[in-house]
Parts: structure tokens; C-alpha cells; sequence
């Protein structure tokens, strides 16, 4: 993946912190395949996140001048912090990864298998906003097939944390080589994103494509046929 490292001019030197970490966020400056986790990430449970997200919800809330005294707004703090562990970001929980079973190839199908327009909802890691689009995959068996409904789990597991766009459609093409055996994978992600929509240009019309290729699918013939199945009907 390559990581786009613009050097900030002198000019720069004047911004804000605030603007700062919003021009670092918009150049989508990218520090592994991995999502960056800390060592200890783990080490509390659901129970006590949610109890220690919760309290700190509360503090931005009434920060922004809300009475949480108000019978609408009360619950808000806590059902925040279990739709952020429980939900939204409980792809970054190891023990929420699906379990994949195998199943051997016996009708002996070697062509591409595609599944299209797997629903995606991410979000995206510099302004916690939603990341919501489409994921089309292809793989050929190299004697082993996955079962179809978890192709959306592993897509919806690496979706489900803070997220550049890039990482994920990396994150789930390597899933794929290392569970089927095969370098033999194809991801493309068609995606809005509610940072771009939603705030800053505010533009509703564009929407972010990205691709990992390996394998057969390096060849230009097969990545066209692969592209042409996902192509709007």
C-alpha cells in the first residue's frame, strides 16, 4: 500500500494542532497492514470499557452544553459505549473473529467464484465517522471452498474498527490467501465516506474505489472477467 508522506510546507508551521491533525487525516497517512493496536489493548474486558467509554461520553456531552438530565439524552453515554465495543468496533477483539470451516472442493470448481455487493459499514479512523459502501471478492479454489455467508463475516469483522480504506481491503484479501491457501484473490470496495459527505467539502456525489489483486488475478484477462462480473447490471 503506498502511503502518501506529502512534506508540509513552511505555511504549515502556522496551523492549529486541531487543523493540523485534520490535514494529516484528509492525505490518509497510513502506518501498517495492521490496525495499530496497543500491547495492552485486551487487557480490560467488554464490561469495563463500556463502563470507562461511557463515563467519558458523558463528559463530551455535557462539554458540549447537553442536559443529560434530559429523559431523551440520560441512556445516551451508555448505549454510545456499547454500540462503540459491542458493534461498531468489536472487529478489533480478537475472540469476535469468525470461525471458518472449510469444505473440500469436490465438484471440482475451478473457476473464479465471486460474491458481489457485500453490504460494509466501517468507520473511519481520523474523524470516527462512517465508512458505508460495497465489497465485491473473487477467489479460485485451490481445493478448498469457504462457505458463502463467510466471505460477509471476515468482511464485516475487518470493518468493524477504525479504518483507512486501504488497510481494509488489504486486511481482507490477506484473510482470504491465509485461510484458503491461494494467492488466488481479488477485493474491490466501492465506499462513501461521511467525513468526505458529511463535514469538511461536504460532497455527496464521490465515492472512494480501492483493489488488491494477487495471483491469477494479476493476469489482465482474468481480472477483467472478474471486473465484469461486478460491473452494474
Amino acid at each position: 500500500m503506498k502511503q502518501n508522506r506529502t512534506a508540509l510546507n513552511t505555511t504549515d508551521n502556522n496551523l492549529s494542532l486541531a487543523e493540523l491533525e485534520d490535514l494529516l487525516g484528509e492525505q490518509h497517512i497510513g502506518t501498517s497492514y495492521d490496525t495499530p493496536l496497543r500491547s495492552d489493548a485486551f487487557e480490560l474486558g467488554d464490561h469495563e470499557k463500556i463502563k470507562i467509554i461511557a463515563g467519558h461520553f458523558r463528559e463530551i456531552m455535557q462539554t458540549l452544553g447537553l442536559d443529560l438530565t434530559d429523559d431523551s439524552l440520560n441512556g445516551t453515554p451508555g448505549r454510545v459505549a456499547k454500540m462503540f465495543v459491542k458493534e461498531v468496533f468489536s472487529g478489533l477483539n480478537p475472540a469476535n473473529k469468525p470461525n471458518i470451516t472449510l469444505f473440500d472442493n469436490k465438484y471440482q470448481y475451478n473457476q473464479m467464484l465471486v460474491e458481489k455487493n457485500i453490504t460494509l459499514y466501517s468507520n473511519c479512523e481520523h474523524h470516527f465517522v462512517p465508512i458505508i459502501g460495497k465489497a465485491h471478492i473473487a477467489y479460485i479454489s485451490s481445493g478448498k471452498v469457504i462457505g458463502l455467508s463467510k466471505l460477509n463475516r471476515i468482511v464485516q469483522y475487518y470493518a468493524q474498527r477504525p479504518q483507512v480504506q486501504e488497510r481494509l481491503t488489504i486486511q481482507i484479501a490477506n484473510e482470504l490467501k491465509t485461510i484458503l491457501e491461494t494467492d488466488d484473490v481479488a477485493v474491490v470496495i466501492d465506499a462513501v465516506h461521511l467525513c468526505v459527505s458529511s463535514r469538511g467539502i461536504k460532497d455527496i456525489n464521490s465515492s472512494t474505489v480501492t483493489a488488491e489483486y494477487s495471483g491469477a488475478f494479476l493476469d489482465k484477462a482474468t481480472k477483467e472477467e472478474f471486473l465484469q462480473y461486478i460491473r452494474p447490471m
